[in-house]
């Protein structure tokens, strides 16, 4: 017999919530491990362009991270290949050197203490959409975790390899959780490496539905408060635990080396 079916949608929602709270624990991998799974993930979700792209989380103190060494492409990173550089990009462990345009990221991490991951990438549809200096377009139930959370930067500032590069970009980014920039690709940002790499994902596929959207008609506007509520509702630390869990899972079954 059900004993739910009178509740209140509020309240089904606190159920839901408390379920999850006792059910998914952590998972017991190192932010290492979460970084290189990552790198995975993305890159079999199409966020593969040659050596383009940089992911790096914060290490332990918060004033050095983690990211790949220049010359891997995401298919190629393991846990032990990964190296740990300072906010000037010293490498302070590991072989080899980092991606330059890496200082951009320095920038966000002291705008932004609350962020411990940051993902840059140019996958082919957000690509696309940046080259038509059209700002992201959440009209989806699915990619509603980007609803009111993404930004625009309508002006290319040219290779992020400078300081002033970096400003813009962290100005831009502001308290938003993602961001479309022009003529260039897409960044998300994360209280944790499984919140950034959800979101990686969902806006390369937002960017996709929108394009294929445009191409039919108007895109309508989703109802501001539904929207909100699905943006609360879908993105939490312990759905995006399990999301990730789940492509986690599917990575390591194509790329067995990753942490190796």
């Amino acid at each position: 017999m059900a004993d739910t079916l009178n509740l209140s949608k509020p309240e089904l929602v606190s159920i839901a919530q408390q379920r999850l709270a006792q059910e998914v624990g952590d998972s017991g991998w190192s932010a290492r491990q979460k970084l290189a799974l990552t790198c995975r993930v993305l890159f079999d979700a199409g966020h593969d362009s040659g050596l383009a792209g940089q992911i790096t989380c914060r290490a332990e103190g918060g004033d050095s991270f983690y990211t790949q060494q220049l010359g891997l492409g995401f298919d190629e990173i393991t846990m032990s290949n990964l190296i740990h550089v300072d906010q000037d990009l010293k490498v302070l462990a590991g072989r080899g050197i980092p991606n330059p345009a890496n200082r951009f990221h320095t920038w966000i991490y002291r705008q932004r203490p609350d962020v411990n991951c940051i993902i840059h990438t140019h996958p082919t549809h957000a690509a696309a959409l940046s080259m038509l200096e059209e700002p992201l377009a959440v009209s989806h139930m699915d990619t509603c975790p980007l609803y009111d959370d993404c930004a625009f930067l309508p002006a290319w500032p040219g290779v992020p390899v400078g300081n002033e590069e970096g400003e813009i970009i962290a100005r831009a980014l502001g308290d938003k959780r993602a961001i479309l920039l022009a003529h260039h690709g897409q960044l998300v940002v994360g209280k944790t490496i499984e919140e950034a790499c959800m979101l990686a994902i969902l806006i390369e596929r937002a960017a996709r539905l929108q394009l294929l959207a445009m191409s039919a008609g108007a895109i309508k506007p989703l109802p501001e408060a539904l929207a909100r509520e699905a943006h609360d509702w879908i993105s939490t630390p312990k759905r995006d635990s399990v999301t990730f869990a789940y492509y986690a899972r599917r990575a390591l079954r194509r790329h067995a080396d990753c942490l190796a």
